[in-house]
């Protein structure tokens, strides 16, 4: 068991390195081709420049930026004296240091883990999520959060998150130009709310004609980043390494049974901000529709349940 689980996390290490090495190459080399093409040889060097700063600010701010996207809060213990005493529990068993613990107020069930390292990790559950679950599925949930820190991948996951967040940033200017067409800091009503049924479909999502334009073409290669960075192999890696921390990978299952089509009925809008972060998330958060297909990268629910079963000894 022991090696089975060094074997998992040497895997998560290394994935997460050559994944987030390859999209900050491909953006400095992006950003170069473009600095050639608009200015000659001044311009490639002024390219390379831009491309550090981006990378420089979604290092420094990558956890900040997901959870303002979700209008996540930090929780205290007096207000969820159970996830604490969970959270605490898988911690404590998995060797790592307890993270703190955040939640957004959005009726979708799901859960997301950001920071540069298990130091620096914050686990955030949507409110939806705590109603949904019981104490085990909710345990199981917790454990596939800190397997993604114990497998040093949230680094990558979240510094891709903060690239796209920046480089998606020029769309969601045009929101604030219009009047009237968000809420509070920019941010719609319905997102306030947590996003109900149907505000994840193409044209409810609350996006004009030129932020739509925009999201195409920054979204596009926003979405070449976050695929670059995160394989759908973390998902499963994660999956494994939770079924070791927990032992118990049929409650895993269970959650992700309720969680992915709760998710599917309360899909959120699409919008620049959240589609970067939506590769973070237990379950995809957006309907696979227009934009949000590009930064689809959560392999299928299904499969991920019956691997888990299969963990249990389930044959089918």
């Amino acid at each position: 068991m022991a090696v089975h689980d060094h074997a998992l996390r040497a895997a998560d290490r290394a994935a997460a390195v050559a994944g987030l090495t390859t999209a900050v190459v491909v953006l400095t080399a992006g950003s170069a081709l473009i600095g050639v093409g608009v200015a000659g040889a001044g311009g490639a060097v002024a390219g390379i420049a831009v491309a550090v700063v981006l990378t420089a600010v979604s290092y420094a701010c990558c956890d900040r930026l997901a959870l303002s996207a979700m209008l996540a809060r930090p929780v205290s213990e007096v207000e969820q004296p159970e996830l604490y005493r969970l959270v605490r529990e898988l911690s404590k068993a998995g060797r790592l240091p307890v993270p703190r613990l955040f939640m957004s107020p959005a009726d979708q069930p799901n859960s997301f883990t950001v920071g540069r390292g298990p130091r620096t990790a914050t686990v955030c559950c949507t409110e939806g999520l705590l109603r949904v679950l019981d104490e085990a599925e909710l345990r199981g949930v917790l454990g596939h959060e800190l397997a993604h820190v114990s497998g040093h991948d949230i680094l990558a996951a979240s510094m891709s998150a903060g690239l796209a967040t920046v480089i998606t940033f020029p769309a969601g200017l045009v929101r604030f130009a219009r009047p009237g067409a968000g809420g509070a800091g920019g941010v719609p009503a319905a997102a306030r709310a947590g996003g109900g049924s149907g505000s994840g479909s193409g044209s409810g999502s609350g996006l004009g004609l030129v932020e739509s334009l925009l999201m195409l073409v920054f979204g596009s290669i926003a979405a070449v980043l976050v695929r670059l960075a995160v394989s759908p192999e973390r998902e499963y890696r994660a999956d494994a390494a939770a079924a070791l921390l927990t032992g118990d990978p049929v409650a895993l299952a269970s959650a992700l049974r309720k969680a992915d089509p709760g998710a599917a009925e309360l899909a959120l809008a699409p919008d620049g901000r959240r589609l970067s972060v939506g590769h973070l998330m237990l379950v995809g958060p957006f309907r696979p529709e227009g934009v949000a297909r590009l930064f689809a990268t959560h392999p299928a629910a299904g499969e991920r349940v019956r691997r888990l079963e299969a963990l249990a000894g389930y044959r089918r």
